[in-house]
C-alpha cells in the first residue's frame, strides 16, 4: 500500500470514531479483545507470523493476525479493527520487508508504544527475498526470537514459552529433512520450478530446485506481466520442459492456466506461498503448508509418476 502516514490518519479517523460508538453493538474491534485476563496481547502481520507466535505463545498468548488467510500481503490495506488491536498490543511481530512494509503507517495510527519483533532481521533473507519462511531452518530462526520477545514482555512466561519453543523446534526440524527426502524423490532434470510469482526462491534454495520462471516476473504481485514476458515465459517452459506450472492460493490461476495451455505443461495443485491457507486447509498452519507445497510439488514435476507428503 503507497500512501502518506498524515492522508492514512485522515482515512481513518472517522471510520475508528464510529467503530468506538459503534463496538459494543457491532463486535468492532480485534480478537485481541477475547483475550483472557492475564494472556499478553500479540498481534502479528502475516499469517506465518501469527503462526509461529500461537505455537510459542500457546495459551499465555492470545494472538490477533492481522491478515486473513489466503490474502495477498501485497496489496493489504489496513483496517479499523487492525489498528484498535494495535493500539491495545503488548507485543507487535512482524515479517519484515515488502510483504507487511504497510504496518509502519498502521503502528503511527494506532499511537501504540509495545515493542516490536521484526523476524526478517532474525533470519537468513536470500538477496533481499521476503519470503524467507519458505525454508524451515528459518522458521526455526524465527521461533527462537519469538520466544526471546515473548519472555521480555512476559517474563513469568519466561518457561512456558521455552518449552513450547524446544517442542516447535523439534517439530519444524523433521519438516525440513521430510521435504528433503521427498525432493530427493524428483529426478534431477525434472527440478525445475515455475509459480505465480517469486516466492519459493529461498524453497528452491534450500532444496536444489531451479526457478526457471515466474508468471509475474517479480517478488510482488502488484506487479504485471507484459505480453512479451508472458511469450518468454512460455518458450522458457517449452525448452526446459517443465511438466507444471504452480498457481498459488492468494491469486486466481487463470493465467497460469492460459500459459499452461499454451505451453502444454499442466497446472499443479495450489502452493501456499504468501498466506497460509484457511482453518481445515493442508496449509492452515506453516508446517501444514510446507508439507502441501512439497506433496504438490513432487506430485507436479514428476507428473504423478512421484508420491511423497512429508510426516508431519
Amino acid at each position: 500500500m503507497v500512501c502518506s502516514n498524515v492522508s492514512l490518519v485522515l482515512r481513518l479517523v472517522p471510520i475508528l470514531a464510529a467503530c468506538a460508538l459503534l463496538a459494543v453493538a457491532s463486535g468492532c474491534g480485534s480478537d485481541s479483545e477475547a483475550a483472557d485476563d492475564g494472556a499478553i496481547r500479540v498481534v502479528a502481520t502475516t499469517t506465518q507470523a501469527a503462526d509461529f507466535a500461537r505455537e510459542v505463545g500457546g495459551g499465555r498468548a492470545s494472538v490477533a493476525g492481522l491478515l486473513p488467510p489466503n490474502a495477498d500481503p501485497h496489496d493489504y490495506e489496513i483496517r479499523p479493527d487492525d489498528v484498535k488491536a494495535l493500539a491495545d498490543a503488548d507485543l507487535v511481530i512482524s515479517s519484515g520487508g515488502e510483504v507487511d512494509e504497510w504496518l509502519g503507517d498502521a503502528i503511527d495510527a494506532s499511537g501504540t508504544d509495545a515493542p516490536r519483533l521484526v523476524l526478517a532481521d532474525h533470519v537468513d533473507v536470500l538477496d533481499g527475498d521476503p519470503h524467507w519462511w519458505q525454508d524451515p531452518r528459518n522458521a526455526v530462526k524465527a521461533t527462537a526470537a519469538v520466544e526471546a520477545a515473548l519472555a521480555a514482555a512476559d517474563p513469568p512466561g519466561a518457561a512456558t514459552y521455552a518449552r513450547a519453543a524446544a517442542r516447535y523446534t523439534a517439530t519444524l526440524e523433521r519438516l525440513d529433512r521430510e521435504v528433503a527426502r521427498c525432493i530427493g524423490e524428483i529426478p534431477v532434470g525434472q527440478r525445475t520450478l515455475v509459480t505465480t510469482h517469486d516466492a519459493l526462491g529461498s524453497y528452491a534454495a534450500r532444496y536444489g530446485l531451479r526457478v526457471v520462471g515466474a508468471v509475474i516476473p517479480s517478488r510482488s504481485t502488484l506487479a504485471q506481466p507484459s505480453a512479451g514476458e508472458v511469450d518468454q515465459l512460455i518458450a522458457t517452459i517449452q525448452r526446459e520442459h517443465v511438466p507444471a506450472i504452480f498457481a498459488e492460493s492468494s491469486v486466481n490461476p487463470d493465467v497460469e492456466q492460459a500459459i499452461a495451455d499454451a505451453s502444454g505443461a499442466r497446472v499443479g495443485a495450489e502452493l501456499y506461498a504468501d498466506a497460509l491457507g484457511p482453518e481445515g486447509s493442508d496449509g492452515a498452519t506453516y508446517v501444514g503448508s510446507v508439507a502441501a507445497n512439497t506433496a504438490a510439488i513432487v506430485d507436479g514435476l514428476t507428473g504423478g509418476a512421484r508420491t511423497c507428503r512429508p510426516a508431519p
